[in-house]
């Protein structure tokens, strides 16, 4: 189990980016913009800098719904590579078998 700190400042990192997504998207739009004048963009890249680093969607870390596992993650169940297989033996994933040969 991942330190409840930084599964809590993940989550922050999250709630944060989809705040100021409609934000930094208009100020990435007008600075590659090459009809907008140069002080334009510029001010626009100023703008973009002033925004709070956890507001980039770069700085969130993909973790596991289960335990919170940064590393290991598959993305298309949302669970650790750990998760899943204790899940799968289990039997509590469709689909999944527990290989023997």
């Amino acid at each position: 189990m991942a330190k409840t700190s930084s599964i809590e400042k993940n989550n922050r990192r999250k709630k944060l980016s989809k705040q100021f997504a409609g934000k930094r998207a208009k100020l990435k739009a007008i600075t590659k913009d090459q009809s907008v004048p140069m002080e334009q963009r510029f001010a626009a890249q100023l703008k973009l800098a002033e925004l709070p680093r956890n507001s980039a969607p770069t700085r969130v870390h993909n973790r596991c719904e289960l335990t919170g596992r940064p590393r290991g993650y598959y993305r298309k169940l949302k669970l650790s590579r750990i998760a899943l297989r204790q899940l799968g033996n289990l039997g509590l994933i469709p689909g999944m078998v527990k290989s023997s040969w």
